[in-house]
């Protein structure tokens, strides 16, 4: 299993960054996410399921992602989402904004990545925490970068 936590602060606004995360912009955050669909809307979110196309490469992966926890106020953002990828991986990630001022937010990503079989472990194993720190790197540099667009 591979687990992470990270955390910046981005000096823009809770709101802009949030809309980052509906679903018509997220692929401007993660551009190789090709397709969303929603196919359970919940009311109060949680529960809510959505069928994602994901690009690697020539390879396009189809999973369910699923609601796990979601909060919207006005000091605080937060969405954990579950999915399985390739029958081999349950992946669980957490992105939760916190208003630090008008014009500041605090951004923390944080997951796990688990092998549910021996190739998932075993693939998990090769990939190892560092390949898995440049990922999470990238995208909290992403959502940065595209948050400061909306300044």
């Amino acid at each position: 299993m591979i687990k992470w936590y990270k955390e910046t602060i981005i000096p823009v606004n809770i709101e802009k960054i949030w809309r980052l995360f509906e679903l018509e912009n997220i692929q401007r955050i993660m551009p190789n996410v090709i397709e969303n669909k929603v196919l359970e809307k919940k009311e109060g979110v949680v529960g809510s399921m959505y069928q994602q196309k994901y690009r690697e490469g020539k390879r396009v992966e189809t999973y369910i992602v699923e609601d796990l926890e979601y909060e919207n106020t006005e000091t605080k953002k937060h969405n954990k989402i579950g999915f399985t990828l390739a029958k081999a991986f349950e992946v669980e990630a957490a992105f939760t904004l916190i208003k630090v001022d008008e014009n500041t937010t605090k951004f923390i990503y944080q997951g796990q990545n688990n092998g549910v079989n021996f190739l998932g472990r075993l693939l998990l194993k090769m990939g190892g925490q560092k390949n898995n720190e440049k990922v999470v790197t990238d995208f909290m540099d992403l959502v940065e970068a595209e948050a400061l667009k909306e300044v």
